[in-house]
């Protein structure tokens, strides 16, 4: 796999956005897409599970409930790294803007969470390129309960952390296994520049932030229709 200083010298930009399902990433990726593409930016969308090397395996391999913090961190890491070769790499080399919608982090956070050595899940994923920019949305765990209720009518079995059992109710074990996940970022800020966006906000509102530091991340007038480098031609 190709090094960070090749890619350090790409004119594409890696934006991530991390936060629990219910915080927003979705809405706010999709809004980050409009807005950019409508400015004339090339933009190529990332995530988690979406390799077509092992997509479709790992989303089996979960539906059983049965997965090992070590082999799912495995699988995982498997899914990142064929996204990393082949889509993340190409796009930042062509200039795209590439938006992840989570990355790395929130992979190392449930590891961390579930007893993994830290030391040896950074390792794991030390190829990873750092992004140009981390934004993390930051939503209370009730909310975030609130909102998977409203959107699924139940909570998901994994972000619940129920395979850690530590409760035998869902509700409980979704509050406390996301106050660890969120301690666990807020230790990540200790060592990676993230920025902390309150996610409890309104869409637009928490959008216009995003929009805000991304302006300062690329030195641009966005909006005005065009952007430097077809000022520059």
């Amino acid at each position: 796999m190709e090094n960070s200083n090749n890619i350090k010298e790409s004119k594409g930009k890696l934006i991530v956005l991390e936060g629990a399902d219910g915080s927003g990433r979705s809405t706010q990726i999709a809004g980050l897409r409009d807005w950019l593409e409508r400015n004339g930016f090339a933009v190529e969308e990332v995530g988690l599970k979406r390799s077509q090397l092992v997509a479709e395996e790992l989303e089996k391999a979960k539906e059983g409930n049965v997965l090992c913090p070590i082999t799912m961190s495995l699988f995982y890491a498997t899914d990142f790294a064929d996204q990393m070769e082949n889509l993340i790499i190409p796009a930042l080399h062509s200039g795209f803007i590439v938006l992840a919608d989570r990355y790395i982090y929130t992979l190392m956070a449930r590891a961390i969470v579930r007893g993994i050595d830290a030391d040896w899940i950074r390792d794991v994923y030390s190829f990873a390129i750092p992004p140009d920019a981390i934004f993390y949305l930051e939503v209370s765990p009730k909310e975030l309960a609130e909102r998977n209720f409203r959107k699924n009518a139940t909570l998901d079995y994994w972000e619940s952390g129920m395979d850690m059992r530590q409760s035998l109710s869902m509700y409980e074990n979704f509050i406390r296994y996301q106050k660890k996940l969120q301690k666990i970022f807020h230790q990540m800020q200790q060592v990676y520049p993230f920025k902390t966006i309150n996610g409890n906000r309104s869409p637009k509102v928490i959008l216009q932030e995003l929009q805000a530091n991304i302006r300062t991340l690329l030195n641009l007038e966005i909006d005005s229709g065009k952007h430097k480098s077809e000022e520059a031609r």
